[in-house]
């Protein structure tokens, strides 16, 4: 596959790029820089801007702005930029990570601790209201989430674990969790996944310089090695959903390769799904 460079860019820690149809862009985020940034591939226009909390992930509301996951909770952009807490919950030591919107319009939002504590993490469900479901209240550093295309099953990675879980989903829960593939040892670590209408699971290998795609079943059929060690996530965007765009990170690296931070595309991957915009 051809690898291309979308945004040559330094980001500590890029993470969760996410089409967004409404605009035409690609919104994915530096964690550790706090910062959002667009992309327009038609026109090659980005955006950045600060967040004044480190941000795990941003994706984009029904109504316009953007929903983020932060340091200290869940909040609101209104497109005009206004900033508003949907759910403020505090907690030393702790941040925001990966998050993604069901086909119901809800978030689900993980967190980590700073310290990458075994326990520190977690996975809840936020309704458009602000109303939080606790899903997964113990886990170590939650990060991919993604959903079948139609939408009976839910992919979720709790990285140190190397294993992609699969739920079956009922349009509001996840039930029966139970491994659906995991990451050999010295492969490096399962990250960000996204699903393709293939209903094969991409999956980010942090540390393992690579993406992989297992089938539905849970084989693994593609493998494709990136010049960076740690790519982070991936999502298709474009018009057409086909390219399949990879956001990388720097952060921890004595001598990070040069594109390493930047957001890389592999065009005519596969064959991406619609997304859904978060319902508040």
């Amino acid at each position: 596959m051809r690898l291309d460079v979308a945004v040559r860019e330094q980001a500590e820690l890029g993470e969760g790029p996410t089409w967004d149809p409404a605009t035409g862009r690609l919104i994915w985020v530096d964690i550790l820089s706090a910062r959002v940034h667009t992309y327009d591939p038609v026109s090659g226009h980005r955006t950045v801007m600060a967040t004044e909390q480190h941000v795990g992930a941003a994706k984009p509301r029904a109504g316009g702005g953007l929903v983020v996951n932060l340091r200290d909770g869940i909040g609101l952009y209104d497109p005009d930029g206004a900033f508003r807490w949907l759910v403020h919950d505090p907690e030393p030591g702790r941040r925001g990570n990966d998050a993604a919107v069901a086909p119901d319009g809800a978030l689900w939002a993980g967190t980590m601790r700073y310290n990458e504590a075994e326990t520190g993490g977690s996975l809840a469900r936020i309704a458009p209201d602000g109303t939080v479901i606790p899903v997964l209240p113990v886990v170590a550093c939650s990060n991919g989430i993604g959903w079948s295309p139609d939408g009976r099953l839910m992919y979720y990675i709790d990285t140190p674990t190397r294993r992609i879980d699969v739920f079956d989903f009922d349009g509001r829960r996840a039930l029966n969790r139970r491994p659906f593939a995991t990451v050999e040892e010295g492969a490096g670590f399962p990250d960000g996944l996204t699903v393709d209408a293939d209903g094969c699971v991409w999956v980010a290998l942090w540390d393992g310089g690579a993406l992989r795609r297992y089938t539905a079943g849970g084989a693994l059929d593609r493998t494709v090695a990136l010049p960076v060690r740690r790519p982070t996530a991936c999502a298709f965007g474009g018009t057409d959903l086909r390219d399949l765009y990879i956001s990388t990170a720097r952060t921890g690296l004595a001598a990070p390769h040069p594109l390493s931070g930047s957001l890389l595309v592999l065009p005519g991957a596969g064959q991406g799904m619609p997304g859904t915009a978060f319902a508040g």
